[in-house]
């Protein structure tokens, strides 16, 4: 056996700083727990959700960490077969709300249910350019 090939995997090896492993299920629930207040982007970092740039700097990858954490709470996104999308009465949700008559807009229960919202939760409301976002209230800027 020749030495060069090992000899290049170590000298590889050595200017990796770290391997990242992007936690799932229950030991992602389980970091998130641990690190309680940390900054979303800590909490992103710690879990493994992170890839490197062509210019060598990092980038957070946020919607495959919520991707994966909704998953981890049982709440599938897109999901073809089974109970995920459907709201009362097996129908398929739509993702899209109307303004009522009254001017109400509403959310429905499978919404909710879906987020593991409960009566009495307060939401602040953020509005935007032609957008409306409800952000749970007491979350800090960096959350939303």
């Amino acid at each position: 056996m020749t030495r060069a090939p090992l000899t290049r995997l170590i000298h590889y090896l050595s200017e990796v700083d770290f391997i990242s492993i992007m936690l799932t299920g229950s030991e992602l629930l389980a970091k998130v727990k641990e690190m309680g207040e940390a900054s979303k982007s800590d909490l992103v970092r710690a879990c493994g959700y992170l890839s490197t740039k062509k210019d060598g700097s990092e980038r957070l990858n946020f919607t495959a960490f919520y991707e994966a954490l909704l998953e981890a709470k049982g709440v599938s996104l897109g999901e073809v077969s089974g109970k995920g999308g459907v709201g009362k009465g097996g129908r398929r949700l739509s993702y899209v709300a109307t303004v009522q008559g009254n001017g109400n807009l509403l959310v429905g229960k499978a919404y909710t249910a879906m987020l593991d919202l409960s009566p009495g939760d307060e939401f602040e409301i953020k509005l935007g350019r032609k957008q409306i976002r409800l952000v749970p209230a007491g979350a800090s800027d960096e959350e939303e």
